[in-house]
């Protein structure tokens, strides 16, 4: 009801309902990713105050990740068949109650229930697929910019609210710092219920760009809406090269993000005598300039060559990689690996979920694409225990740095190597979808 009144509204103005469905997902996207990042603030007070080393904490993490990313495939099964909003409103709920359960754990398999089963399961029921799903549905113009905006929000989202948690914890404890997460979490449930719609024809519309009374396009056959669905679709798609050129590319691009400098960060600066709300400062400007970087590569992803832009991001972000042990971690140096490297944090999004698209289709491209970031969470979470153990074993990270930086140059090149997708059946050409 609430959702249909405002759509009227906003259309006697000219204003796609679109619009604010990419608002709200643009809003749970940075509030997911927030709570999915917090953790790698509360590493040192943790190891600290429990006891616990660094690659048991990092062990947990390690399993987030890997189940954010492995529930991808069914998170675009459970929209499809519970609607989004009702997935989006569990996701929320879970998230809520993960952080929750953290602040009265004081054994290891309490917080692995809490961080790494509950906060891994809920994060993954949305994650990046979310804007794929409504990008895709709801965009046929402007799509490659709008994926851009929610990827930014989600890569912002984890970096943006470190500074304040940070804050928090020197000055009222690290419990005190997951009480944003769990009013933002309430409120965006609401927000959700009342407004968020599976597709256009559910408010009376079509996709924003095209022309009202325009028949569905003609795309690959829709997936079976079964749990057998996912593997159907990883099965015809594991046919393909470029499926695996992106999977891998997205491996590397996790282990050398989400698992590397979001989960240690603050560790490494700590070894380096900087203390938590400098280095967390730091995350939030790589994370202003992910936000502009992510947009402007969902822009350039409309009008380039995705596989060219995607060898520009990983090699950039390797070099950057390369650098950081150098940086001597003064604010000069950190500014430097800030900039370079926050451009590019997630700015491979957009032109991979635009090859995907382009190669399988509009129905399938969700699922193709959580399949896709399944993989770049395995490699996160192959990262966030990796270098959690460079730590506990060398007493420093510089190798994990390294490691990641040479896997992007080895990305960059894989990039290159995807095919041009044919012309599909719906007449849509890879120059004109952006590939």
């Amino acid at each position: 009801m609430f959702a249909q009144a405002l759509s009227n509204r906003l259309d006697r103005r000219g204003i796609h309902y679109a619009w604010i469905v990419a608002a709200i997902t643009f809003s749970v996207m940075l509030t997911t990713a927030a709570a999915l990042g917090l953790p790698g603030a509360f590493l040192k007070p943790l190891t600290s105050e429990m006891g616990w080393s660094t690659d048991q904490v990092s062990s947990i993490l390690a399993v987030r990740f890997a189940l954010f990313g492995l529930m991808a495939p069914f998170s675009a099964l459970l929209m499809d068949r519970f609607g989004v909003r009702n997935v989006v409103c569990v996701a929320l709920a879970l998230i809520a109650g993960a952080m929750a359960l953290a602040t009265v754990s004081t054994q290891l398999w309490q917080l692995f229930i809490a961080w790494g089963l509950m906060l891994g399961i809920g994060s993954g029921m949305t994650a990046m697929v979310l804007a794929a799903l409504v990008a895709n549905r709801w965009f046929t113009a402007r799509r490659g910019l709008v994926i851009g905006m929610l990827t930014a929000s989600s890569a912002t989202g984890q970096l943006a609210f470190l500074p304040a948690a940070a804050w928090l914890i020197e000055h009222m404890g690290w419990r005190f710092a997951v009480l944003p997460v769990l009013f933002a979490c309430g409120t965006l449930a609401l927000l959700v219920f009342a407004f968020m719609r599976n597709r256009p024809a559910d408010v009376g519309l079509v996709p924003f760009g095209e022309l009202p009374g325009t028949a569905p396009a003609t795309t690959a056959p829709a997936m079976p809406l079964t749990w057998r669905g996912p593997f159907v679709v990883l099965r015809d798609a594991a046919r393909t090269q470029t499926f695996w050129i992106l999977a891998g590319t997205f491996f590397i691009c996790g282990l050398s993000t989400n698992g590397l400098i979001q989960t240690h960060f603050i560790a490494l600066c700590a070894d380096f005598g900087m203390s938590p709300v400098p280095a967390a400062s730091a995350l939030a400007m790589m994370g202003a300039f992910d936000f502009v970087g992510t947009i402007l590569s969902g822009w350039l992803s409309d009008r380039y060559d995705n596989r060219k832009l995607l060898f520009w991001y990983y090699v950039l972000r390797g070099l950057s990689l390369f650098w950081l042990p150098h940086s001597e971690f003064t604010l000069y140096g950190l500014s430097v690996f800030a900039m370079f490297y926050g451009l590019d944090w997630v700015a491979t999004v957009p032109p991979t979920i635009k090859l995907a698209g382009t190669t399988f289709g509009r129905e399938r491209a969700a699922m193709v694409f959580g399949w896709i970031f399944a993989a770049h969470q395995i490699g996160a979470a192959t990262a966030a225990f990796g270098a959690g153990l460079s730590r506990t074993a060398w007493l420093t990270y510089s190798p994990a740095l390294y490691v990641a930086g040479a896997a992007c140059i080895v990305a960059g090149l894989l990039a290159l190597m995807v095919r041009r997708p044919a012309p599909r059946a719906d007449g849509v050409t890879p120059q004109a979808a952006g590939a």
